[in-house]
């Protein structure tokens, strides 16, 4: 358990929070830029000193009112908005620069191990502004690993990034997440990122904590701002059942019903997730045929919500749906709604395009 606790004042804005997080997979820090994800993660790595505060990581106290063990004594790779490469070496001498510092007995990670992983070994004798952006992130995070660190902190590593860029490291960073043993905890304000990456998401605002839980959970909850948003989207866990049934699509199984998705560089038996916007959801009482829709899914209605953003919209409701253990979000019209004499615990069929499962 990493257990995170920090109080801070600057100017106007104060950091008041209480963590307690996994000791694995992804954490994301989320909220609109101001809500203090960078100045916790500066806390967590000890780069910002604030007294009473306390940082305990897996039972190692890091800071308490007794001590502060500084930055560079934290067994943790820090991983910048920016590379911030060194732009005189290298990339094969960026990448040994913290590898070569680590004593023998502690280099758990070896630099073929992480160039492999993270798709750089053409990159290797190049200097880095002959580089993409994406390409010295890639370096960047490289670099961070071969310190061997027991903790991985990302403060936005794709926020100056453009689009293709971002498209091109996410990949690499879900294999951070399903391939190494690592805890990461990762800034962000771009719930794409989020979804893609994160097991448990922690929520800011305003320096506060408003809520904190598995992901699934909080993007479902009707309670919390991502439900009711015009991004709202369910993540579900699924299984790869066939890589490639023709016409670039995959077959993966969703709670022992089939889905068909558009996603190359899966793998049979693979474990993957899913994202279904709510508003790419349609729902029918019935099982159409002769449309173009391929996924049909049995579900089941948890709870009809009225629309409730920042700008609702009367018109529009929010759909709950039970789809074996998971919850997958349907955003509809309230006409439609009222037409289909929508109720809880009804059985109703999901159809969604494959080609919008992200």
């Amino acid at each position: 358990m990493i257990q995170a606790d920090f109080q801070l004042q600057r100017g106007n804005f104060s950091l008041d929070v209480a963590l307690r997080l996994p000791s694995s997979g992804v954490t994301a820090l989320f909220g609109r830029s101001g809500s203090g994800k960078t100045t916790l993660l500066r806390c967590m790595a000890g780069l910002e000193y604030q007294p009473g505060g306390r940082m305990v990581f897996q039972g190692e106290v890091w800071q308490n009112s007794k001590g502060f063990r500084p930055v560079h004594q934290r067994p943790l790779g820090y991983v910048f908005q920016e590379a911030s490469l060194f732009p005189h070496l290298r990339v094969i001498n960026n990448l040994l620069y913290g590898y070569q510092r680590i004593p023998a007995t502690q280099q758990q990670l070896q630099p073929d191990q992480v160039i492999e992983l993270l798709g750089i070994s053409e990159l290797l004798q190049r200097y880095p502004d002959q580089l993409s952006g994406g390409q010295r992130q890639r370096v960047a995070i490289g670099r961070a690993l071969l310190t061997s660190p027991q903790l991985l902190l990302m403060d936005e590593p794709m926020a100056s990034l453009d689009a293709t860029s971002k498209a091109e490291i996410l990949p690499f960073l879900e294999r951070l997440r399903d391939e190494l043993d690592i805890p990461i905890v990762y800034v962000s304000h771009a719930i794409e990122e989020v979804t893609r990456l994160a097991d448990h998401l922690v929520l800011l605002d305003h320096g506060q904590v408003v809520a904190q839980g598995d992901l699934q959970q909080l993007l479902t909850d009707p309670n919390l701002p991502f439900s009711q948003s015009e991004t709202a989207s369910s993540v579900l866990q699924a299984r790869v059942v066939n890589a490639d049934v023709g016409d670039g699509l995959s077959e993966l199984q969703l709670e022992h019903q089939s889905m068909l998705i558009s996603r190359c560089g899966l793998q049979k038996g693979q474990a993957t997730r899913v994202r279904i916007l709510a508003r790419d959801v349609v729902l029918a009482l019935t099982p159409p045929d002769d449309i173009s829709l391929l996924n049909c899914l049995e579900t089941q209605v948890l709870d009809i919500q009225p629309d409730a953003g920042l700008n609702p919209n009367p018109s529009q409701v929010l759909v709950r749906l039970q789809l074996g253990q998971q919850t997958l979000l349907a955003r509809i019209s309230k006409r439609s709604a009222e037409r289909m004499a929508l109720k809880e615990n009804q059985g109703v069929y999901a159809l969604i395009k494959g080609v919008a499962v992200a």
